[in-house]
């Protein structure tokens, strides 16, 4: 049974039937949230944190919803906005950001499935090097296939600004795996 927004948003506008709408919000959302935090913090444990607090401002927030966009941008843009709060909390407790950097690496070896190719480990390792703008934008493209004009009401950026983040991430990406690739 696929969710309509229209229908969540209805049952979440109202007092009698929020908890409806929560409970339908999150079946519809859990998965492509988890997967667009794990993919920005790596951490399992993390993402699931984070995921949490997600679904808990959007309750709290909900009111503050205007409906200029679709629900699934506005749960986006608080996911992305919890993961940054998160990972600048995680920096601070890091000497610097090559060290912060390094931990996040050192995540995906740990998180990246055994089965996992080379190739694979050095993609996430290369996504996990880049600047957080370039990483979010990257990984919304790559991953999720999100329209440009759809990433650009999550992180409130200009449609040309993302096109040319997304250029400079694919081309590090590419660059790190040359580099870093042993046949």
């Amino acid at each position: 049974m696929k969710i309509k927004e229209s229908e969540i948003i209805e049952l979440m506008s109202s007092d009698k039937t929020r908890e409806k709408g929560v409970s339908m919000m999150m079946d519809a959302y859990q998965s492509r949230l988890y997967w667009h935090i794990r993919r920005f913090v790596v951490d399992h444990d993390l993402s699931q944190d984070i995921l949490q607090d997600t679904f808990i401002k959007a309750y709290q927030n909900f009111h503050q919803f205007k409906q200029e966009s679709q629900l699934y941008t506005w749960l986006y843009r608080i996911a992305t906005n919890e993961s940054l709060q998160q990972l600048n909390k995680l920096k601070k407790m890091q000497k610097s950001d090559e060290e912060a950097t390094g931990h996040l690496q050192n995540l995906v070896a740990e998180n990246v499935a055994p089965d996992a190719d080379e190739i694979q480990v050095l993609l996430q390792k290369a996504i996990q090097s880049l600047p957080e703008k370039q990483k979010l934008v990257f990984n919304m493209r790559y991953y999720e296939d999100l329209p440009y004009e759809d990433i650009s009401k999550i992180l409130d950026m200009s449609v040309g600004t993302l096109k040319t983040n997304y250029h400079y991430a694919k081309q590090k990406v590419e660059d790190y795996i040359k580099q870093n690739y042993t046949e």
